[in-house]
């Protein structure tokens, strides 16, 4: 009888194991929950004297709701392109030949051809003008979620996979190398070793062509990413790179903390200069909004109020985030 128990208890066990592997295949997001609401808080603290107070009293709304964009991915099937731009389907460096303005680059390949690409730098300006709006009809609750909207796509544009089709190193037998360069990086770094002491943001005379250099920034350090972790992986075992760790309650098969450490030593602190660099565009984005609209008295604004809709909204996103069916592309 002990037998039979034993060797029912090992096929649970093994079971088990497969639950746990499968887990590791689970969904992950553009910089990770983690380092979007990081960005969105830190981009608070660069802003001048006429905003901070504002938004600095609603920074936990600006944290919290950095993530929608991602669940609306479960929810809005048109939704994942605006998150990424394939730039190697547009031929090679220097990528000069692509239209900087929406309306040029529609004439030029066709919506429906940047769609399958991505669209998240010209998508950034679309959110820049209707932050603008937001300021101009002095609307705070549109205001803060439009800020906190932007600052999601604007982030993702500096992330280097974000500008590459091998997204997630399905191509180069890397899979899972996403979520591990933009969230089990800065989730195990950013609270004890990142620094994000920034100088404040700035006006952007051309942010259209500002949004671009960050996503050939991203694309020129895409081959980076994936070639040092391959480069890495060659020499250090299985067994080293993988460790079971318990996360939210559950044990799951993720990148151990050695190696993880390790990569992040080659990378030498790539995910960190492009976490600081988000940072600082989130903020002068939503400066250069604020400027545009004619720099209104923040603190004169009537008080914030969120309509029903609003709650509908982001509860129906938190529902279909859970159900775990993405629309569309899963950028990674």
């Amino acid at each position: 009888m002990s037998d039979v128990l034993s060797s029912i208890f090992s096929m649970k066990t093994f079971f088990l194991i497969i639950v746990l592997l499968a887990s590791t295949a689970g969904p992950t997001y553009c910089w990770g929950f983690y380092a979007h609401r990081q960005i969105n808080y830190y981009a608070v603290f660069l802003l001048p004297p006429e905003m901070i107070g504002f938004y600095k009293k609603h920074s936990g709304f600006l944290a919290d709701h950095a993530v929608d964009p991602d669940k609306r991915r479960y929810a809005v099937a048109g939704e994942g392109p605006k998150h990424y731009i394939d730039m190697d389907s547009f031929g090679e460096e220097p990528y000069d030949s692509i239209p900087v303005y929406w309306d040029a680059a529609v004439k030029r390949y066709g919506e429906d051809s940047l769609m399958k690409r991505g669209i998240v730098p010209w998508w950034v300006n679309r959110m820049l003008l209707r932050l603008t709006r937001a300021f101009r009809d002095r609307d705070a609750a549109y205001i803060l979620k439009t800020s906190a909207d932007i600052g999601h796509y604007i982030s993702d544009a500096h992330v280097p996979l974000h500008a590459c089709s091998n997204h997630n190193g399905q191509h180069t037998n890397q899979h899972g190398i996403h979520g591990f360069w933009e969230s089990r990086i800065p989730e195990r770094f950013a609270p004890v070793a990142f620094d994000f002491v920034i100088g404040r943001a700035r006006y952007l005379e051309r942010p259209q062509h500002f949004i671009w250099a960050r996503v050939l920034e991203s694309a020129a350090a895409a081959d980076t990413v994936l070639k040092t972790e391959k480069s890495l992986s060659q020499i250090i075992p299985e067994d080293a790179r993988y460790a079971f760790e318990e996360r939210n309650g559950v044990v799951i098969r993720q990148y151990s903390s050695f190696y993880t450490q390790k990569y992040h030593e080659v990378l030498d602190g790539m995910v960190e200069r492009r976490m600081r660099q988000s940072i600082y565009a989130v903020a002068s984005f939503w400066y250069t909004a604020w400027v545009d609209a004619g720099q209104p008295d923040l603190d004169r604004l009537d008080s914030v109020v969120f309509t029903d809709s609003d709650r509908l909204e982001w509860d129906s996103l938190n529902r279909q985030w859970k159900a775990d069916e993405i629309k569309g592309r899963d950028c990674h």
